[in-house]
């Protein structure tokens, strides 16, 4: 029997890394931008970092190199399926600037969007009160308040979710993309 290697689709496909603090917006522009590429016809995948934690690095912690770790699992997988035809959201905090420089300098067509909101407003948003509980010492190790969370100094896309509405994001995403 021969098994034939699976060509990469003759449609180029892209990943749009979304980088943000907990709470910032990601994963609901990430899910908002999916459901209209979705309903454009665009085969798109969705790879929210906390279902790719929970599946791809179970196990890992949250010290930088598991951290690391992680997100180049995410790159690696995004990449895989964008190499395919598929527009690939990534929603992941992504705390490091030089991980994230690296993974998305290996990713085609790659574009960063900073998903950006304050600490007091993440913190206001946090249903489960993981800010105020790492804000008081109880939660070591959370990024942005006591790990570090290096925005990208000069990302395709800048949404400020504090001062714009989802849709309106959804539109500058579309844009960025050249739709």
């Amino acid at each position: 029997m021969t098994i034939l290697a699976e060509r990469p689709s003759t449609q180029e496909g892209r990943v749009v890394w979304l980088t943000g603090l907990s709470g910032a917006g990601k994963s609901t522009l990430a899910s908002a931008l999916y459901a209209e590429l979705l309903a454009r016809g665009i085969p798109t995948e969705l790879l929210d970092g906390d279902a790719v934690r929970e599946n791809l690095s179970k196990g890992l912690g949250f010290s930088k190199a598991d951290r690391d770790t992680n997100v180049r699992r995410i790159g690696f997988v995004a990449g895989l399926l964008a190499k395919h035809g598929v527009t690939v959201l990534v929603s992941a905090i992504s705390p490091y600037a030089d991980t994230r420089r690296e993974v998305l300098s290996g990713l085609p067509n790659p574009l960063e969007v900073f998903v950006d909101a304050p600490l007091e407003v993440v913190t206001a948003r946090d249903v489960k009160g993981l800010y105020l509980k790492a804000l008081a010492g109880e939660i070591p190790h959370f990024t942005g308040v006591s790990d570090p969370y290096e925005a990208p100094e000069a990302p395709d896309l800048h949404l400020r979710t504090d001062q714009i509405a989802v849709d309106e994001g959804v539109r500058q995403l579309l844009v960025a993309l050249g739709l």
